[in-house]
């Protein structure tokens, strides 16, 4: 190939680099553009008279962002009410312990309906014990009151493969228990009592929030569950229905049936509407595989759930 075919060849490489990056870069202005509209809409209605409503779904943790969003909520004057939304087996004894008083700081300077979804158990009924009204489904899932301490047993797992582990501690209970040995009767003791230290603090909770005996919070407090109709006559939960009862209690507390119910979600954690899968797609096709940190925004928003210490989760099929 002669000296000016090169050439030529280079030539038409650079333009057709250059109108690739053009191409994407129009991409991302038009998503930027577009993202900027939506958020510009979603102020105006944050900005007018409005309910807010708040999802709380999977397993509950420590959740930051939450409760701050919590905050915000009960300081907005134009917020009128807020429906928390539920889906959750439960989760961290802690976050739903956070997440209630978070509540109940909103409950103070506004109305508040916990709606109990497909299931609201253990720290997801925790929650839900935090509105000044609890609304369930004829079939939805609750209950499950109660507080659990897990952890692996691997010592008979060591002991086929050859394996020990020695240990020097400052004093017995140290570090107990262990996956690698069984606790002592007295490492039981402890966590029991740590256990049954923060059960009474649940079973408290419900004893007020649902105004009833304790002991009859007791009764029900032995990890049960119950659907919605279950749980109404339990007292457990105020009514059976969805979005009209909700309306209907709000209005009887002077908030309006006509106001919108807006979705406080939590900002996005990638660029908007999927952008950044959508431009790590273009890059691919246009042939910059080479360019592996891209990768990364095709990741966002991933997370590992790790679940440690004193835990109120219903779980399936557990035995």
């Amino acid at each position: 190939m002669d000296q000016l075919a090169i050439a030529d060849r280079r030539q038409l490489r650079r333009k057709l680099s250059f109108w690739r990056l053009v191409a994407i870069a129009l991409v991302l202005l038009a998503g930027v553009a577009a993202y900027v509209y939506a958020s510009a809409g979603q102020s105006g209605a944050f900005g007018r008279p409005h309910i807010a409503r708040v999802d709380i779904s999977g397993i509950i943790q420590d959740d930051r962002e939450l409760v701050e969003r919590l905050e915000r909520i009960a300081e907005t004057d134009a917020v009128k009410a807020l429906v928390i939304s539920i889906s959750s087996p439960g989760g961290t004894t802690y976050g739903g312990e956070v997440l209630y008083k978070a509540i109940r700081k909103v409950a103070a300077r506004k109305p508040v309906v916990s709606d109990v979804r497909t299931l609201a158990a253990s720290a997801g009924y925790m929650i839900a014990l935090a509105g000044d009204r609890i609304v369930a489904g004829e079939t939805s899932i609750t209950g499950s009151i109660g507080v659990l301490f897990q952890y692996p047993q691997i010592k008979t797992l060591l002991d086929k493969i050859g394996v020990s582990l020695e240990e020097i501690k400052s004093a017995p209970l140290k570090a107990e228990p262990s996956p690698f040995h069984p606790p002592s009767d007295e490492a039981k003791a402890v966590i029991q009592a740590m256990i049954d230290d923060s059960f009474n603090w649940f079973v408290d909770l419900v004893a007020e929030r649902r105004n009833m005996p304790r002991p009859e919070a007791v009764e029900l407090a032995d990890g049960r569950i119950f659907t919605g109709r279950q749980a109404l006559k339990l007292k457990l939960v105020d009514e059976l229905g969805g979005d009209d009862e909700i309306r209907t209690f709000l209005d009887s507390r002077k908030v309006g049936k006509d106001l919108e119910i807006v979705d406080w979600a939590a900002p996005e954690a990638s660029l908007p509407f999927g952008l950044g899968a959508l431009a790590v797609s273009w890059l691919k096709s246009l042939g910059y595989e080479a360019f592996p940190a891209l990768g990364s925004l095709e990741k966002i928003g991933e997370e590992k759930l790790f679940l440690d210490g004193l835990v109120s989760v219903w779980q399936v099929g557990n035995h």
